[in-house]
C-alpha cells in the first residue's frame, strides 16, 4: 500500500474531515480514502463542452445556430 502526506491543509478543512469521520464512525485517514474512492470512481463526462452541451440538449431536439464562415464579409464589414 502507498503512503500520501498532505501538506498545507487548511485548519478549518482538517476540522471538517475530522467531524465527517466522527460522524462516519471512521478515522481520519480511513474518511480520506472513502473520499477519494467516491471522487475517482465516479464517471468522468466524455467529450469537449460542445459535445456535453449536445447530450443535454438532443432530448428537445437541439437548436441549430447559425456558424458565421470565415470565408463572407460580416455584417459589420458591409456597412
Amino acid at each position: 500500500m502507498a503512503t500520501i502526506t498532505i501538506r498545507n491543509l487548511d485548519d478549518e478543512l482538517k476540522a471538517s474531515l475530522r467531524i465527517a469521520a466522527a460522524l462516519h464512525g471512521n478515522s481520519m485517514e480511513e474518511e480520506v480514502r472513502n473520499i477519494l474512492r467516491q471522487a475517482l470512481q465516479t464517471p468522468q463526462p466524455k467529450g469537449g463542452l460542445g459535445s456535453r452541451i449536445n447530450q443535454r440538449f438532443r432530448s428537445i431536439g437541439g437548436v441549430e445556430l447559425d456558424i458565421a464562415r470565415p470565408d463572407l464579409p460580416r455584417a459589420a464589414d458591409l456597412e
